[in-house]
């Protein structure tokens, strides 16, 4: 096989900086995780990865930010031979699809990984490499859902509003919002599902091929061509970094700890 791994890195970590405190906001990709970047992290589970022939990165859409983006990142991926481009300024799938343009024609098989998942273990990666090795076109990781799953539906206030908060400006909207639960809903069969997921590269480029590329993952648009998508086992430790919190929990699962805790000479 000749593997081509896609890293969708455009995201404005809005979510992220929600819980930041004062002061300029930070990429989630750009936080320190073992004295490194989050990116850098992630996209080193696959440069040195035996079977990955090419990674490409899609940066952010902007140019100015773009270019932002290749000095805090290109000349140290750059030497892994990583390659870049601009991402999209929407949706992840036109970051997938400018990225898609780099991948040579020779490619036989093309991963997608969230740039925000750096505690991908080696096992993971092996097991999806290896059912599309056996001949499966589309492979995602998934795991079994554990938490009961509720539809809900009517929006009714949680607490009653706070005037001191109203008169000061601040945004208590999504604290003093709740909803009335519609029903609940089985986990009979229902996995959440993780990245790399991995295709056969002539499925792929078929998938994005078509008119409609709105989805939550690439997966979606290859079920959407009636082809077979195959689970295999993820794992718990699989996190995608999204809200501030999560990076604590991704510095644990890498046995790593922030700068403030290293040593000086370490934290370099």
């Amino acid at each position: 096989m000749e593997i081509a791994v896609i890293i969708p890195a455009a995201g404005s970590s809005r979510r992220y900086q929600e819980g930041q405190g004062l002061g300029s906001p930070r990429s989630k990709l750009d936080e320190d995780l073992g004295g490194r970047p989050v990116l850098h992290r992630t996209v080193e589970l696959f440069t040195k990865h035996d079977s990955v022939n090419h990674v490409i990165v899609a940066g952010p859409a902007d140019a100015a930010a773009f270019e932002q983006f290749k000095a805090r990142h290109a000349d140290k991926l750059g030497l892994f031979g990583v390659k870049m481009c601009k991402g999209g300024v929407t949706h992840r799938y036109e970051s997938v699809r400018n990225a898609l343009a780099l991948v040579p024609e020779s490619a036989t098989h093309i991963a997608v990984h969230d740039a925000a998942r750096p505690c991908t273990s080696l096992d993971l990666i092996d097991r999806v490499f290896e059912a599309a090795a056996a001949g499966h076109k589309a492979v995602v990781p998934g795991v079994s859902v554990a938490d009961t799953l509720k539809r809900v539906g009517e929006e009714v206030a949680a607490k009653a509003e706070d005037p001191v908060a109203s008169i000061l400006g601040a945004d208590t909207s999504a604290a003093s919002k709740a909803h009335v639960v519609a029903e609940t809903v089985s986990r009979e069969g229902l996995m959440s599902i993780q990245t790399p997921q991995m295709f056969e590269a002539g499925l792929f480029r078929r998938a994005y091929a078509q008119k409609n590329l709105d989805s939550t993952d690439d997966a979606q648009l290859v079920e959407r061509l009636g082809e077979r998508v195959v689970v295999v086992q993820g794992d718990s430790g699989n996190i995608k970094i999204t809200r501030a919190a999560d990076l604590a929990i991704a510095r644990a699962i890498l046995g790593v700890r922030p700068p403030a805790e290293r040593d000086v000479m370490k934290r370099f």
